[in-house]
């Protein structure tokens, strides 16, 4: 990336992210969300999330740095001595990388369609002490008449490290374009372990005991209550990049992930 982009920053309520939000539009400006060239997120990986769900719309490649312990879907902060690192030689040398989010519809009990995005998952939880009953339908075909279990979710590459490698799924290469079905805590039966799916699969999980068994559904942090059917599918039209820099881009982390003893 060359010449001087117009960069939005935004920042998590955190303290050192309000800092160094404070020193950053002081030394580069700052400029709005939809005029920008970059999105600069300062935060975590929940701050980096909730950037996404509110300005991933407008396609401005996003540029995460977190403040401390390097966050997933960020860069590491890297201030020596408390001074700015050099934003602009940084986002001169990022990698982009390409995600495509899930989109899920919800139909609740009392008869409301919900739609959200997922960049990380899809989940689906008991709301109660009784396992959730669960039947699983792939393309129109169901899979599985029957999951009894605590929970399970639709992963993408981005997310398969995080609450789906949590609940044992595996971790998918980006740019595979494959998700992960992963249940969680599964009874019965209990030695399914989940499926690997072409990314472009059309998920739909039905509850089979809305009342006695309630469940809710989770797209990232977007939760609905006591739904009876969600459907999932990778978006058709809508993708965000991240930039990274060379030493942490996202599919190296995702390859490293693997390997850690």
């Amino acid at each position: 990336m060359t010449g001087s982009p117009r960069i939005a920053f935004l920042a998590s309520p955190a303290a050192d992210a309000q800092a160094a939000l404070e020193q950053f539009t002081a030394r580069h400006g700052q400029c709005p969300p939809d005029e920008a060239d970059i999105i600069c997120a300062l935060g975590g990986d929940g701050f980096m999330l909730q950037t996404l769900h509110r300005h991933g719309a407008l396609g401005k490649p996003v540029y995460g740095l977190k403040m401390g312990t390097v966050g997933f879907l960020m860069n590491h902060y890297q201030g020596e001595g408390g001074t700015l690192p050099d934003l602009m030689q940084r986002l001169e040398g990022a990698e982009p990388a390409v995600l495509r989010p899930l989109e899920m519809v919800a139909a609740t009990e009392s008869g409301a369609s919900v739609g959200s995005l997922a960049y990380n998952e899809v989940s689906l939880l008991r709301q109660t002490r009784q396992a959730a009953h669960v039947s699983i339908e792939l393309n129109g075909q169901v899979r599985l008449d029957e999951l009894v279990c605590d929970g399970v979710m639709l992963a993408t590459p981005a997310g398969s490290t995080a609450y789906n490698y949590s609940a044992h799924g595996p971790i998918l290469p980006l740019g595979s374009s494959v998700v992960a079905l992963t249940p969680i805590a599964a009874f019965r039966p209990r030695r399914w372990r989940g499926a690997l799916l072409k990314a472009d699969t059309v998920v739909r999980f039905r509850v089979l005991d809305p009342y006695k068994r309630p469940v809710s559904a989770t797209a990232d942090s977007h939760e609905v209550r006591d739904v009876v059917e969600v459907t999932i599918q990778e978006s058709r039209d809508r993708t965000v990049t991240l930039l990274f820099d060379p030493e942490h881009n996202l599919e190296e982390r995702i390859l490293s992930e693997q390997f850690e003893a």
